[in-house]
């Protein structure tokens, strides 16, 4: 991939946001726009779900999961966990509600789902996750022993590889992704940490869905199809399959309010200068 720098308004976007932090946009084939260091390497915090999600659906394309199998608290199934729709707590062990009930977004959920995996696999789920996912993409040097919700730490060049894998599928077939990245359990109102409750809060296998939330960290003008993740420690990665386009950006300052007033125009203005 080269690397094409953005135009000097969007880099002064960047240039605006507290500490370092890089950016890229691309299509399926090849990057589009960068800014920053794409080889500089940040913790992403909860853009690793999108990793272990990928290597769950590996699993159950595989045979070693099904996503209907019981998994986690009782009336649970790895579709539960993979939607955040267990009723677990965020990151204590006890249940907020029954399954299917609430979408409650849940580290421990994510957790849980890794070790079931891993029993069902016979092998650590860093290493399936390493095996599935990361040497395939040739993302050598992605540590994936860390805690399966939020431990990564990645270079956007990582990432938006990744983001092209999303774009079109190689590890696992596009009916799974499509299953994957459209919303289940769809009427599930909750709370999207950081900008509040949504109603409905739609997610698909592991991957936030755009659809009709407001406000949201993704531009105004993409697609409702859009999905991704964004991470407390200043991370996100959007696919936008209509557009055929990708992002993602990293950096040293966690998500606060800097980043809930400026990703939306920032992708916006990505938008703006990218879409087809």
């Amino acid at each position: 991939m080269d690397d094409d720098p953005l135009p000097d308004d969007l880099d002064e976007l960047i240039a605006d946001w507290p500490g370092t932090h890089s950016l890229a946009i691309a299509d399926e084939r090849r990057l589009l726009g960068t800014a920053g260091d794409l080889d500089e390497v940040f913790p992403v915090a909860s853009v690793t779900k999108l990793f272990t999600a990928y290597a769950v659906l590996i699993a159950v394309e595989e045979g070693t999961v099904t996503l209907d199998e019981p998994a986690g608290p009782p009336g649970s199934t790895v579709r539960h966990l993979l939607a955040h729709a267990s009723g677990l707590a965020f990151d204590e062990d006890h249940r907020l509600a029954d399954a299917g009930q609430r979408r409650i977004y849940s580290n421990l959920g994510i957790e849980v789902l890794a070790d079931h995996v891993a029993r069902r696999a016979a092998m650590p789920f860093a290493e399936y996750l390493r095996l599935g996912v990361l040497e395939p993409l040739g993302l050598h040097e992605v540590d994936a022993d860390v805690a399966a919700s939020a431990g990564m730490r990645l270079s956007v060049r990582s990432m938006i590889r990744f983001g092209q894998e999303l774009l079109a599928p190689l590890l696992i077939a596009p009916s799974t992704l499509a299953t994957a990245t459209s919303p289940v359990f769809p009427e599930l109102r909750g709370v999207l940490p950081g900008f509040g409750p949504m109603h409905p809060n739609s997610w698909g296998l592991g991957f936030e869905i755009k659809d009709t939330k407001q406000p949201h960290w993704t531009a105004p003008h993409h697609s409702p199809a859009t999905f991704g993740h964004f991470g407390g420690a200043g991370s996100f990665l959007w696919v936008d399959p209509v557009r055929g386009l990708t992002a993602a950006t990293a950096g040293d300052t966690p998500f606060g309010e800097w980043a809930a007033e400026s990703w939306a125009p920032t992708n916006q203005a990505l938008l703006d200068r990218y879409s087809p």
